[in-house]
């Protein structure tokens, strides 16, 4: 075997590979040209600096698998690894002692004014009676994302006497409990928090969830932190919030442009900035790098696949049969996940007819990370560790009887603390995945592009008056499937709308307003 570590990486990263007999390492220092070398390789390790494209890997006509000692893999074409049979893996989580050591250092450091401490200490002055600063004891800490950083992070808040609160619908209740987090709204946590700290990835869910209209609900004297992206605050409304007091303080690690230019927040007293240095620790870095390093070597010696960003496990004929239905399971878990209220306990899948006698691993996988899918770094293949860590139970069943006259139906119901819904789907013609069933409904509905789901009380008009605020609006209707409860006049009815465009929320206002409307929903696939 060969490998070569393309960046610098620590000594006992480099350990895990020449401790195996008959293995070539090569390390960066060795390296002169790297397309050159990589044409008898079989693995590369990288970190950030290096773009691994799909250029590069032409040269490497060996390569097995890419292993990035870190998280973010966008110096790495995936699309193109995939196309290659290249494995790509990453280590999520391996820094995340780092970032919470940092964020909390962050938020004493906002308590206790100790930059500027520092600062007028160097020039000579003795401004004692102007650091009077606060105690982290008793006030309320919010955190946004209870992944493995938010929860590091509220697990060394606790030492301090904060109460935490938090906000993140895809942690069971179990979690949060044993770690004395209660779960709240976004609004609440914003409205409650005496400190704010931000862990979530950057999706379209989450970018600029720090703006004007969220910072006006937050109380007078908050103090934020940002340890996670740049992209999640709306930079110029939160130096404004800073200016006016409104908001006390923040720490901010991450920014839109890196490194900043023209920042709003340099001029700024009450602002304490870092160079994206939250997981830049030497322990972390030898973290990230070890991980990987064994990572890739488990998957050289014995195929195990860990932390894989693209790969499904299956021969060429098993995934060519499984592809439409790995469609079907993740536009399906995308579709339920935009109803349940209330943080998601369990997933349950069933599998009826022919999918039953498949290997449903990549089936399971592609449902859950449907369900997950606003979370950075969730996929078809890391899915069901990720709810695994998140305390979301998940259950599988096999059923070899068809349902409902199809040859193959997948089911999935998705558990909350809020109550419960269910639906299945099947594959048309070979490639066309469809909802059948939501809720009780029978309901045929094409799984793509841009839907609406509308729920109404089962009386006339509803239909008409659903086509006419759209045809107002210009928005073109492609598909309207209906379904309604027990075929009763007084039952609930479902529309499920497929529409060119999307809507925008004033549009999704004015049919909610409609009296015999109980709930509407966009979603796009």
């Amino acid at each position: 075997m060969k490998v070569v570590l393309a960046e610098k990486v620590s000594p006992a990263t480099v350990a895990v590979f020449q401790a195996e007999p008959g293995w070539e390492v090569l390390t960066h220092d060795q390296v002169k040209d790297l397309s050159e070398a990589l044409k008898d390789t079989d693995a590369l390790v990288v970190r950030s600096a290096v773009q691994v494209d799909d250029a590069l890997m032409a040269a490497a006509p060996k390569l097995r698998v890419i292993g990035r000692a870190g998280v973010g893999v966008d110096n790495i074409d995936a699309d193109a690894a995939t196309r290659r049979g290249i494995v790509v893996m990453n280590t999520p989580g391996a820094n995340a002692i780092a970032v919470a050591e940092l964020t909390v250092g962050l938020m004493v450091a906002l308590a206790r004014q100790i930059p500027r401490a520092d600062s007028t200490m160097h020039a000579g002055k003795w401004e004692k009676k102007s650091l009077q600063g606060g105690e982290l004891r008793g006030k309320k800490l919010g955190i946004l994302g209870l992944g493995r950083v938010g929860l590091e992070v509220a697990r060394r808040a606790r030492s301090f006497g904060m109460e935490l609160l938090g906000h993140d619908p895809f942690v069971s209740a179990s979690i949060a409990r044993e770690n004395a987090i209660r779960l709240v709204s976004t609004e609440e946590l914003f409205s409650l928090s005496d400190y704010l700290t931000l862990h979530v990835g950057l999706t379209p869910q989450t970018a600029g969830i720090i703006n004007s209209a969220t910072l006006a609900t937050m109380k007078k004297g908050i103090r934020i932190v940002n340890c996670a992206r740049g992209e999640l605050v709306v930079e110029k409304d939160l130096a404004e919030a800073l200016r006016s007091g409104h908001v006390a303080g923040a720490a901010l690690d991450v920014f839109h442009e890196e490194p900043p230019k023209n920042s709003p927040f340099v001029a700024l007293p009450n602002v304490i900035l870092t160079p994206h240095i939250a997981g830049s620790t030497a322990e972390a870095q030898e973290a990230v790098g070890v991980q990987i390093a064994l990572q890739v070597r488990e998957y050289l010696k014995s195929g195990v696949v860990q932390n894989a960003v693209n790969l499904p496990s299956l021969t060429h004929e098993e995934y060519q049969e499984l592809s439409p239905y790995m469609t079907l399971a993740e536009r399906l878990g995308t579709f339920v996940a935009q109803f349940p209220k209330g943080g998601i306990e369990s997933i349950s899948i069933a599998y009826h007819g022919r999918l039953a006698e498949l290997k449903t691993d990549l089936l399971r996988n592609c449902a859950i990370a449907g369900v997950l899918g606003h979370l950075e770094q969730v996929n078809r293949i890391n899915a069901a560790s990720v709810a695994s860590d998140r305390g979301i139970r998940v259950h599988e069943e096999k059923k070899e009887a068809p349902l409902g006259g199809a040859g193959s139906v997948l089911q999935l119901s998705l558990h909350t603390s809020g109550g419960e819904i269910e639906a299945s789907g099947a594959v048309l013609h070979g490639e066309s995945p469809r909802l059948l069933r939501l809720d009780a409904i029978d309901i045929e509905a094409p799984l793509h592009g841009t839907l609406l789901a509308i729920r109404n009380r089962d009386v006339p008009g509803v239909i008409g008056r659903i086509g006419t605020i759209l045809g107002e609006h210009q928005i073109n209707i492609a598909n309207f499937a209906l379904g309604r409860s027990n075929g009763d006049r007084e039952s609930t009815a479902l529309a499920v709308l497929q529409i060119d465009g999307e809507v925008t929320e004033a549009v999704l206002a004015e049919l909610r307003a409609v009296p015999a409307i109980t709930g509407v929903r966009q979603v796009t696939l």
